[in-house]
């Protein structure tokens, strides 16, 4: 099953909005085909890995997949149909599909025409392979996830707003591999104004990739100097998208389609956009997750719009102490742990002298805003 997911793993960033699988065929103790999901239609890891064998399975042979196979037609016709066909009798299965409408039919099938079937097998890692596509399958919306690096005292910048670099080397390379995974990333007019960032996936020994990128800027204040930034003049200027309000100004509107930049312009009666807009819209253009690196201000209307999904925080060992240090999220009042937000299926990495901890967002029943801090009162 490790090999197994080692194949769904080469999948990474190029499946959306389907699942990564991989999936292997072992005969005596020996793999003799391998197969994973390369791109959305194209053919499943499970047939690939059929195919690769070149001829039927010898008796006893079994297949180990990362997800059970699917039970319907669909484009490439149904996997239970491919191996039950095939003759193999045994079926190792690693996640359960996280569909409602689907979950345990394809063990269902697969049991009925006499195939053995243990599932369960190295699950969370199945599971977690998969977190944006298990959300959208699930809520029918994309997973919005925050990234932010912080010292052990929870601080971003410096009360100078000096932030570079508070990670080392190793964690910066593992955000480059969650922007590659990611189909969508984004930032607000603060953090392209002062950073003027590339957006991209930059991974040793392969070619950048550029993701959708999202710029939220509701009065288009990124497009008012005379030097923008590069997100709207490089080569992928075209997979940018400045997501804005009717506040912005039509004439910058049209300032950045002619330069190919996309414009989403929803509809809000304050300068900021709504949230729970943005997240109807990726549905719609089927943007199934999106990776916030934000500045505070953004994330923090994230959080208290209840809009985030998952959360990863890289901790630095490093200490500021100091009362004016900028905080990664703000706008809160939690009187009560019990009022306290916080992760669930967590994950911890060691990532040189740093450490990732990540996870999904668990809001307490009761969550009040700070309204000092948003201006509310």
């Amino acid at each position: 099953m490790r090999r197994a997911l080692e194949l769904a793993h080469t999948g990474w960033g190029c499946t959306h909005p389907n699942p990564m699988v991989g999936a292997l065929i072992a005969e005596a103790g020996r793999i003799v085909g391998e197969g994973s999901h390369a791109q959305d239609g194209g053919p499943h890891a499970e047939r690939l890995a059929l195919l690769a064998r070149g001829k039927p399975p010898r008796p006893g042979a079994t297949l180990y997949v990362t997800l059970e196979p699917c039970s319907t037609p669909g484009r490439t016709g149904a996997c239970t149909d491919a191996i039950i066909s095939s003759g193999i009798r045994h079926v190792v299965v690693g996640a359960t599909d996280p569909n409602p409408a689907h979950a345990g039919r394809g063990f269902a099938v697969l049991r009925a025409a006499g195939v053995e079937v243990t599932t369960g097998v190295l699950a969370k890692e199945c599971e977690d392979l998969n977190l944006i596509f298990n959300h959208w399958i699930t809520a029918g919306s994309p997973l919005l996830a925050v990234k932010s690096a912080v010292t052990l005292d929870g601080s971003i910048a410096c009360r100078t707003g000096d932030s570079k670099w508070i990670t080392g080397e190793a964690a910066r390379a593992d955000v480059m591999n969650w922007r590659r995974l990611f189909p969508a990333i984004a930032v607000g007019a603060g953090t392209v104004m002062r950073d003027n960032p590339q957006l991209t996936a930059r991974l040793p020994d392969l070619a950048p990739w550029c993701p959708v990128r999202f710029v939220f800027d509701g009065l288009l204040r990124t497009v008012t100097d005379k030097n923008l930034p590069q997100v709207y003049a490089d080569a992928y200027r075209e997979r940018t998208i400045v997501v804005t309000t009717q506040h912005g100004g039509m004439g910058y509107v049209r300032k950045l389609r002619e330069l190919g930049v996309q414009v989403w312009c929803l509809p809000s009666p304050a300068q900021r956009v709504n949230f729970s807009d943005f997240r109807r819209k990726c549905a719609e253009e089927r943007i199934c997750g999106v990776f916030f690196e934000g500045g505070p201000q953004l994330t923090s209307q994230l959080l208290r719009e209840r809009q985030i999904d998952y959360l990863f925080v890289y901790h630095a060992p490093v200490l500021l102490a100091d009362g004016k240090g900028r905080s990664m999220l703000t706008g809160l009042r939690t009187e009560r742990l019990l009022d306290a937000v916080r992760l669930t299926d967590v994950q911890h990495s060691i990532l040189g002298d740093d450490t990732l901890t990540r996870g999904r967002v668990k809001y307490p029943e009761r969550m009040f805003a700070d309204e000092t801090v948003f201006g509310l009162g």
